[in-house]
Parts: structure tokens; C-alpha cells; sequence
């Protein structure tokens, strides 16, 4: 699983950056087979004015699904982490569980672009 920690309008710290790929390692080694790329986004909105305004935006691009993408707010950056990355985890097996399911089922996948509207 390749992991690209990114940082917007702060600099980012060898321990925020160890912290958020021990706990995407932690959420998502069950289903490293399924996942391609894991992007993290961290910013802080507001600047040094304070308030619940650190973001964590995070993409898992899945092989043959679509992506996860989910985003926490808070004003600790290490529980946005926590938060997103806990998320993301139960989506991501919920996707492939699915996925797996009509598998065995006889379904053909559909993927986005050929579901009818």
C-alpha cells in the first residue's frame, strides 16, 4: 500500500506524520490486496486563529472500485486523523465485502460509469 502524507498551510512533523501512517496501516492491512493508493490531505483552515478548524481529507483508491474518500474536522489534528482513518477503515471492508458478495452471488460488477441513470 503506498501512502502520500500531504501537508497544506503548516509544516508537517515527523510525529503527526508517523501518527497518521501507523493508524492507516493499523485501519487497512485487511484489505492491502484491495488498495492501491492511500492519499492524506492535512490542512489548517483557519490558520493561527484557532478553533475547530483541522482538516483531514483522505482517498483510498481501491483496484476496481471506487474511491473512498472521507473528511474530519476538529480542532486536534491527531483526532481528525483517528477519526478519518477509523472511517475510511469500515467503508473500505464494507466496499470489498460487498463486492465479494455478488461476486459469489453471480453478479456481474458494475462499475460507475456503466450504471444506469
Amino acid at each position: 500500500m503506498q501512502i502520500d502524507i500531504q501537508a497544506r498551510n503548516f509544516s508537517l512533523t515527523d510525529a503527526l506524520c508517523s501518527h497518521a501512517e501507523r493508524r492507516l496501516r493499523f485501519a487497512l492491512t485487511c484489505c492491502d490486496d484491495h488498495i492501491q493508493r492511500v492519499v492524506i490531505r492535512l490542512s489548517d483552515i483557519n490558520g493561527p486563529r484557532g478553533g475547530k478548524d483541522k482538516r483531514c481529507h483522505l482517498q483510498v483508491v481501491l483496484a476496481g472500485l471506487p474511491d473512498v474518500v472521507i473528511e474530519d474536522i476538529e480542532a486536534d489534528l491527531y483526532v481528525a486523523i483517528d477519526r478519518a482513518v477509523d472511517r475510511a477503515g469500515r467503508t473500505v471492508v464494507r466496499k470489498i465485502d460487498r463486492q465479494q458478495s455478488l461476486l459469489r452471488q453471480g453478479h456481474p460488477l458494475i462499475s460507475d460509469e456503466q450504471q444506469p441513470v
